[in-house]
């Protein structure tokens, strides 16, 4: 552990490359932080103050977080938001400065020029991760506390005005080291991150858990179904990381990529962020001859909070395994703790939880109870501590008063080998207030008609959770992160006012 707080490792090992690119070392990687820790107090940045950052995905952006987050609050934003967007946040964070890639064009920059914010330009040069800020002079820079806030991110705001959630630089070093050890990380395993560094699951799992470890990490531009099996033949990694939907369009490429899948030599893939329907699950498994690791993580708890383990311990299918990291509970709507098999909250507290909002005692008040924070899922444990996700609470669909989680109807159409991805959700009803309605992605080459498969899945379901409309397209609607977004989908696609 660096003096800062933050989990550097030593050694001249490979720390952050690139595809194609040879990367700076661990060594390289601390030096770096410090001297940019020098320029962000010499351009006037505080221990206290928020950095947005805006940069496109890939080694500058996995290390300008890990070099500046020991000095200041970072904020990572999606590069794709328009001006309005960037001046939602860069408001709302309070942001002392902003730091983009020398020469960007985005219209970040306009914006913060116009609210009087410095921009910083970040330069990068030599190997994969090499970077430091252009013509800033190096101030005083000294260690923060362990309970400084290293990293901030707005929660996905999908029903209402988006969070800030603020994470320690203890938040961070603690989660990096329980996923490093639930995932028995060693100097020698090497991570392809192909998710977006603006958010938790790439930040954490793929970048600070591996360099936490001592190992490496080869960050793409992002994900890319067409380039994934290159990167895979030629950057050797031992693991990866992913959201079920890219997941399955990794599958969707794999027949084509046989040869390359056949002599991968990955130790295992890790899915998270979003339900992994076992079906996928199993196809993963036999297409890479690797045990796939289900995992369980939000915001609010710097990534991870359950995971299944490696094997030769028990992984259950359908489950997102025992806690990893911080405590698990099941809780009922008046606070109480229920005992194992039985349905509520999932509640977690620990050392890698957020301490809570920022400037939202509301949501505070909502969210925390007697220490535990509520996570908006329902779910259940068993009597060996795994635990089951059943639906996102403002996911289930009331149909009449009957609920549907929608995962369940999502598995019984992937049960379908003409469906290759499958999304229910809610679809507005003018007597029942809402139906059951999903859309589906049919695999290459595969037919069926709506009637055969609504046949097919009322054979597997109760009437009353078997979906009244199935809407085929090319493509699902999904967040900036992958995740697909249920909440307004009927809308998305055309299907609601």
């Amino acid at each position: 552990m660096d003096a800062a707080g933050f989990p550097f490792a030593a050694g001249g090992a490979e720390a952050i490359a690139a595809p194609g690119r040879q990367g700076v070392t661990h060594d390289e990687l601390r030096a770096q932080a410090d001297r940019i820790g020098r320029q962000l107090r010499g351009a006037g940045v505080g221990a206290s103050d928020s950095v947005a950052i805006v940069l496109p995905n890939g080694p500058a952006m996995a290390s300008a977080f890990v070099c500046m987050a020991p000095w200041c609050a970072t904020a990572p934003l999606n590069p794709a938001y328009k001006a309005n967007e960037f001046d939602f946040y860069l408001a709302d964070l309070g942001a002392r400065a902003l730091v983009v890639e020398d020469g960007s064009k985005s219209p970040a920059v306009d914006v913060a020029e116009a609210r009087g914010l410095p921009v910083l330009r970040l330069l990068e040069g030599g190997p994969a991760g090499a970077v430091r800020l252009a013509d800033v002079p190096e101030g005083a820079a000294r260690p923060r506390p362990a309970e400084a806030t290293a990293l901030i991110l707005h929660t996905s705001g999908t029903t209402a005005r988006p969070k800030m959630v603020p994470l320690s630089l203890a938040n961070l070093a603690v989660s990096a080291g329980n996923i490093a050890a639930t995932l028995r990380l060693r100097p020698e395993d090497r991570c392809l991150n192909v998710m977006p560094l603006f958010h938790i699951h790439g930040l954490m799992a793929s970048v600070l858990a591996s360099l936490r470890a001592g190992a490496s990490v080869v960050c793409a531009p992002g994900f890319d179904a067409l380039r994934f099996f290159g990167w895979l033949r030629d950057e050797r990694p031992t693991w990866y990381s992913a959201v079920p939907t890219m997941h399955q369009a990794i599958l969707g490429r794999a027949k084509r990529n046989a040869d390359i899948a056949n002599a991968s030599g990955l130790r295992f893939i890790r899915s998270s962020s979003a339900a992994l329907p076992t079906q996928v699950m199993a196809n993963l498994e036999s297409v890479f001859d690797a045990p796939v690791i289900e995992a369980y993580a939000m915001t609010e708890a710097a990534h991870q909070m359950c995971s299944n383990p490696l094997p030769p311990a028990v992984r259950k299918p359908g489950s997102v395994g025992p806690a990893a990291g911080p405590e698990v509970a099941i809780m009922a709507a008046d606070g109480r703790l229920l005992a194992a098999g039985e349905e509520g909250e999932i509640a977690i507290r620990g050392q890698n939880v957020t301490a809570g909002y920022l400037n939202n005692p509301q949501a505070n008040a909502d969210a925390f109870c007697r220490g535990w924070l509520r996570t908006g899922d329902q779910g259940l444990m068993d009597a060996d501590g795994y635990v089951r996700v059943t639906g996102r609470k403002k996911e289930i669909i009331n149909r009449g008063g009957e609920k549907v989680a929608p995962l369940e109807v999502d598995e019984a159409l992937l049960g379908h080998p003409a469906v290759e991805q499958a999304c229910a959700f809610a679809l507005p009803h003018a007597k029942l207030g809402e139906e059951v309605a999903a859309a589906v992605v049919l695999a290459e080459g595969a037919t069926v008609s709506e009637r055969e498969l609504r046949a097919f899945v009322a054979d597997r379901l109760a009437a009353y959770k078997a979906p009244r409309r199935i809407l085929f397209a090319d493509a699902i609607p999904k967040g900036a992160t992958g995740k697909i977004q249920r909440v307004g989908l009927a809308a998305r696609l055309g299907l609601a006012p």
